[in-house]
């Protein structure tokens, strides 16, 4: 039976071709970003060597600048996500992929949300910063920052809730209601409310799956297997 093994030189050569193309369009990218978004989050993993962040751009156009969904965030984000006010939101603009997917909420009127280095967000998570007063729903309490740490992994269906602060590589179990700081990190919680379930004795190395490796798919999520 004759099994036909790819062209390495034909699969080099297209490559070659896209990393021409690539550069030779990059200008072009850059000026149109600029128009319709803020350059400073132009920039980074999904932009300097990659199209990635280009195509959010292109998408962001139809989606926040025509349709209006979003208008106000100045940066690429997904039309399927709500931003309240993203003065308020800090975050490195290698991980601007936490703004691709599906069903986020990332509540902050007064209130900062510090998202660290490398941190991954999942879909259906919310992030807030001040809550309403129980004894008067029309009423809301005093805004309280959230700050995530690095390399951190908050899991689908999550809910952070104001005043937590998690430290570095703390790994947050899909549906957890995270109502206090885990400030140590190296740690994996889960439950409502979210409690340790598992010490991290060596910390992981990166949470976030290689974007180039595995590309997102149409709302920007990695294509890669999930656990």
């Amino acid at each position: 039976m004759n099994i036909n093994l790819p062209d390495r030189s034909a699969m080099s050569s297209k490559l070659s071709l896209k990393k021409r193309i690539f550069r030779m369009s990059l200008p072009v990218l850059r000026l149109l970003g600029s128009i319709f978004f803020d350059k400073r989050y132009l920039n980074g993993r999904y932009f300097d060597e990659s199209l990635i962040g280009w195509k959010w751009v292109i998408r962001s156009i139809l989606w926040q600048k025509i349709l209006g969904v979003n208008r106000h965030v100045p940066w690429p984000a997904s039309p399927f996500i709500l931003v309240s006010s993203p003065p308020n939101i800090e975050f490195d603009n290698d991980d601007l992929s936490n703004f691709q997917t599906v069903g986020n909420y990332f509540q902050t009127y007064r209130g900062i949300i510090h998202i660290g280095k490398g941190t991954c967000i999942g879909p259906n998570v919310g992030i807030i910063t001040v809550n309403h007063d129980p004894l008067d729903l029309g009423r809301y309490l005093e805004d309280r920052n959230v700050f995530l740490g690095e390399r951190c992994w908050i899991g689908m269906n999550s809910m952070i809730l104001p005043g937590v602060r998690l430290g570095d590589c703390t790994i947050v179990g899909a549906g957890s209601v995270v109502t206090n700081s885990f400030h140590s990190g190296h740690v994996m919680i889960a439950g409502n409310p979210a409690r340790i379930i598992k010490t991290l004795e060596v910390p992981f190395a990166e949470c976030c799956v290689d974007q180039e490796e595995h590309p997102p798919n149409a709302y920007g999520n990695s294509g890669a297997k999930q656990n």
